[in-house]
């Protein structure tokens, strides 16, 4: 079985060992240095301008005291709520030409035209804002966490050294969440290097827009798994850059005494300049569009909430569930199979069944592709040259493949859950257990799942959730006349039928609101079990 996850993965990287076609070598003459440069700068743009919107508040709301504060730790997890190709469609109805933002300057200066300047939204600058506003919170989180756990008795160190706040921050906080800060940007790089609807949408050619031209266009699958191959380096990358930070940090915690910080109240116009940092995240990464798409979804209701719309919720809904349930079935089976095994190989084999967590979904849907057909076209070959029957598409654009690049692509979020769990299960109960005459399989029925509720049913939402948003895989495998809320919010908006759009992506977006909830819920408990433990 976790040969069977890791085979799509396997496959993209085995195509650098095919031989080149003509299509390839089309590729490589003409726009492959263009899909490396735009997904470079687009990575690094994209990094950068998420570690400044992440490390900002993360440090005034982890050190500070102001205006809003105990709000804006939730809020500014709810940008992760929107994602990236709806915030890029709603902020496009909102400051193109014909939006209501320019049409209001054009009516009260009476300009046309060519007479004044606008920034232009639908570029490579504007795609880097916009995934930075939804990306951000991956940052955010994380050093967060890193400066909540940073010990007064530490920072005090600086202080008796005569050093200020600031540069105690720039010396000693900041080099400590080093690792959350790599995590967090990684994660973001990661993210962005993914995207396609955004990219799609801005006309930005970048891999991700490259492997769908080259499959449709130059109909060529296996010059678009090379280019998939190409993509999977950078992946690779960033998550060697990503371990080798953690396992080379050179700044640690030395001193064994742990006090909870106090935080530096903020007066005057200092307090509520920190209140304006954290609105604007908030406003501008979900409240803007939101509320643009709940105007949007109010004036377009009577004739987008029909029956097509319920049958695409049903899709949705019900192909999201059956992920779910289906990770989170083989989540339990794997992590109970690494409590219950110590040995190494085990631990690597599930690790290598979550590893398609950090590959796009577009490069999985290549994977998954590749070896279906190749099963698809060999069984009727056989079957024709054996019966004179043809079976046809069997895997291929069938709901079965979609849902197995789902599990391959999200896996790894059941298994962390599930992990996490059972890390908080002492072994000593398993052992009292089995001493009360429990097998291995009762153990884990009467013992541990009902003692794992919240985490699976974490895991089961994560899925869901996550199900429910993804775009590329979901593109490229569903079976013809099969569509859901992200592909029909991908359609409309590509006809530029953005009001349309909005309510399918409204539904999304609603649904995503579920997981940041519980997050933000989970580091909260967390910070009060600290304060109550200091």
């Amino acid at each position: 079985m976790v040969v069977l996850l890791a085979l799509p993965v396997l496959v993209v990287l085995g195509q650098f060992l095919t031989p080149s076609s003509e299509t390839w070598s089309h590729l490589a003459d003409t726009v492959l240095w263009d899909y490396v440069k735009n997904s470079l700068i687009l990575t690094a743009s994209v990094g950068l301008l998420s570690l400044i919107f992440g490390i900002a508040p993360a440090w005034l709301v982890a050190m500070c005291d102001f205006p809003g504060r105990r709000w804006f730790e939730w809020a500014l997890l709810l940008p992760l709520a929107m994602p990236a190709y709806i915030i890029a469609y709603t902020y496009t109805g909102l400051l193109d030409f014909s939006g209501p933002l320019q049409s209001l300057i054009r009516e009260w200066s009476g300009w046309g035209y060519g007479d004044y300047w606008f920034p232009e939204i639908r570029s490579m600058g504007g795609a880097i804002v916009l995934m930075a506003l939804v990306l951000y919170p991956y940052v955010y989180m994380m050093v967060r966490a890193a400066f909540v756990n940073q010990s007064l008795c530490v920072l005090e160190v600086s202080r008796s050294l005569g050093q200020g706040p600031w540069r105690t921050f720039y010396r000693l906080a900041l080099p400590l969440a080093r690792p959350a800060i790599v995590a967090g940007v990684s994660l973001a790089m990661m993210e962005a290097l993914a995207d396609y609807g955004t990219v799609q949408y801005f006309g930005i050619g970048t891999f991700t827009t490259g492997i769908l031209r080259t499959w449709y266009g130059f109909n060529d699958l296996p010059a678009a798994a090379q280019l998939a191959g190409v993509l999977m380096i950078f992946v690779i990358a960033l998550l060697v850059l990503e371990r080798f930070s953690r396992r080379n940090a050179r700044y640690h915690h030395t001193s064994r005494r742990h006090q909870a910080l106090r935080r530096i109240p903020l007066k005057g116009s200092r307090a509520w300049l920190a209140t304006a940092v954290c609105l604007g995240l908030v406003a501008a990464g979900f409240l803007i569009p939101a509320a643009q798409l709940l105007q949007w979804a109010y004036k377009t209701a009577a004739h987008t909430l029909d029956e097509a719309f319920l049958g695409l919720l049903w899709n949705s809904l019900y192909l999201a569930a059956i992920t779910a349930l289906s990770a989170l079935v083989l989540a339990l089976l794997f992590a109970y199979a690494q409590r219950l095994s110590k040995r190494a190989w085990v631990n690597g084999a599930v690790r290598m069944a979550g590893m398609g967590y950090a590959v796009p979904g577009m490069v999985i849907a290549v994977g998954v592709l590749v070896p279906f057909g190749w099963f698809d076209r060999t069984l009727d070959d056989w079957m024709r040259a054996q019966f004179d029957i043809s079976t046809g598409l069997l895997l291929s654009g069938t709901l079965f493949a979609l849902v197995f690049a789902y599990l391959v692509r999200f896996l790894a979020v059941s298994i962390n859950a599930v992990e996490s769990g059972l890390s908080r299960v002492t072994p000593s109960m398993d052992e009292a257990a089995r001493s009360l005459g429990l097998g291995t399989w009762g153990v884990l029925g009467r013992i541990h799942i009902p003692l794992l509720r919240g985490s699976l049913l974490t895991a089961l939402l994560l899925v869901f959730i996550d199900v429910l948003k993804e775009l590329p895989a979901t593109l490229i495998l569903r079976p013809f006349n099969f569509n859901t809320l992200a592909v029909r919010t991908f359609e409309l908006a590509g006809d530029e039928r953005l009001a349309d759009a909005s309510a399918p992506a409204l539904a999304i977006v609603l649904a995503g609101l579920i997981p940041v909830i519980m997050l933000s819920r989970a580091i909260t408990n967390s910070r009060f079990e600290e304060e109550s433990g200091a």
